[in-house]
């Protein structure tokens, strides 16, 4: 939206300044016939013979010249307008025409070789026509669109055409009427004038509004600033202003130039501002789409690594690193993406891959020791030292063979690895009460210690109750079983 728009602030016509055409012009129309003759030569002209017509063509019917619209009608006049009219005057033998105004007469016109009826007549439809001039202006008076020009324009031409009229009637009533319809004009001028000045004050506040919205606009500027938005409102307004220019009245030029200066100046501002974001945001999304190019390189050179843990720990931080970079663009930023995410999944999905291999071997493997902890459970249980030597060897068989199995599935470590250590707490808990039944001192400790044991069995029994995970429930069953297991030893 650039200021050298090819406009200026005011040179766009409007409808309030077309002239219409002024009142004289309009009344000359509905003078009569006889109006039209001249002074110089009043007497009518003898009439010539006509000729006759000819019978025209089928050819010249056909071309026949396009039909005239006839003229206004001339105005038409009661007898006792005539009369009245006629009462002013009279009609010499000579033929003079002459007119009483007061106490003197004025010869307005010679007309001979006619009887007065006819003279006077002639004379008195002058008067009648001067008189429907003078009534057309006043209903021109009461019209909205005539202008102050027209009412002086009509009122001069009317006075000269009154002033020694050559015509027969009450030339001082029409004189005065004249009088009355110039004070009518004078103050229909006056309310002209004051129109003008509201609509021109009406005029002036509602662009100075639009004026107003684009400085606001305009001041309003900053980093969060929607520039597509606000040019789009810069653009309305802009059409409100040609708008306004081409349906109202025209501003004095000091006014309209003086508007469209502080107009012209904020949408300067905002093309300024504007093109210095788009100048600084290229700026920005050169920069980021050489970061990410730098980003799409790293990630090339480690798609291929098979050091998962790491791998990922280094694709995660350059995703960091990408969003923190910002945007390049729409398109730019569709492309590098898309060659980002191509080195991205290259890695990943051979993960994923050495995932899905990795879980198959583990559950083969938990298969393998599942079977391992059942044999080492069918050991129990065991009744005395002999048996439970005889179980270590077997135990330590089974835990050999089971070391070399591998991982399992994360989820069931905790499971597979408490059963094993349940029964080798078990085992353990009758070496132990057989030590303890050797040694001198373990009868003092005997009567405590089955106090504590039997205490705890309690406390697992309200723990196995009140548990909902079965996992928990059966590490927690496990572990009552081997307080059993010494409960019977110290027995």
């Amino acid at each position: 939206m650039a200021d050298n728009t090819a406009i200026t602030p005011e040179n766009t016509s409007t409808p309030q300044e077309e002239h219409t055409a002024d009142a004289a012009g309009q009344v000359a129309a509905a003078t009569t016939p006889e109006a039209e003759q001249t002074q110089s030569a009043p007497v009518p002209a003898e009439p010539k013979p006509a000729k006759p017509k000819a019978v025209p063509s089928p050819a010249a019917l056909a071309h026949k010249a396009p039909h005239v619209k006839a003229a206004p009608a001339a105005p038409t006049y009661s007898q006792e307008e005539i009369d009245k009219a006629e009462s002013f005057g009279r009609v010499d033998e000579q033929g003079n025409v002459f007119v009483r105004e007061g106490d003197q007469e004025r010869q307005v016109g010679q007309f001979p070789n006619a009887d007065a009826k006819e003279a006077l007549n002639l004379y008195a439809r002058r008067y009648l026509d001067l008189k429907e001039k003078l009534n057309l202006f006043a209903s021109r008076l009461r019209s909205p669109k005539i202008k102050a020009h027209e009412i002086d324009e009509s009122i001069t031409s009317l006075k000269e055409e009154t002033s020694q009229p050559e015509a027969v009637g009450d030339l001082a009533a029409l004189r005065t009427q004249l009088d009355k319809l110039a004070e009518q004009g004078q103050a229909r001028k006056a309310e002209l004038a004051q129109a003008r000045k509201d609509a021109m004050a009406k005029a002036i506040k509602e662009r100075t509004a639009i004026v107003e919205k684009a400085e606001d606009l305009a001041a309003s500027l900053g980093d969060s600033t929607n520039w597509r938005s606000t040019a789009d409102k810069f653009r309305s307004l802009f059409e409100q202003w040609q708008h306004h220019q081409r349906t109202t009245i025209r501003i004095d030029k000091a006014d309209a130039d003086a508007l469209w200066k502080r107009f012209s100046s904020a949408r300067t501002t905002f093309n300024q501002a504007r093109r210095k974001w788009a100048q600084q945001r290229d700026a920005q999304r050169s920069e980021t789409k050489r970061i990410k190019e730098e980003i799409i390189a790293e990630a090339d050179q480690i798609k291929d690594s098979t050091d998962w843990g790491p791998t990922s720990h280094q694709f995660n931080e350059l995703m960091d690193r990408w969003k923190q970079a910002g945007r390049a663009g729409r398109q730019d930023d569709d492309a590098l993406w898309a060659r980002f995410r191509q080195a991205a999944d290259v890695f990943f999905n051979a993960r994923q891959a050495d995932r899905d291999k990795t879980s198959v071997n583990e559950r083969e493997n938990l298969t393998k020791k599942e079977a391992l902890v059942a044999k080492a459970e069918a050991l129990l249980p065991v009744k005395d030292a002999k048996a439970a030597k005889q179980a270590r060897q077997e135990l330590a068989k089974i835990q050999e063979e089971w070391d070399g199995i591998g991982f399992v599935p994360r989820d069931d470590v905790r499971r597979i690895e408490g059963r094993m250590d349940a029964v080798d707490r078990q085992i353990k808990a009758v070496e132990d009460a057989a030590w303890n039944q050797s040694d001198p001192e373990a009868d003092a400790r005997v009567s405590s210690f089955e106090q504590q044991l039997a205490a705890q069995l309690e406390d697992l029994d309200r723990r196995i109750a009140a548990e909902q995970d079965p996992a928990k429930k059966q590490e927690l069953e496990a572990e009552k079983a081997t307080k059993e297991q010494w409960m019977n030893a110290v027995r």
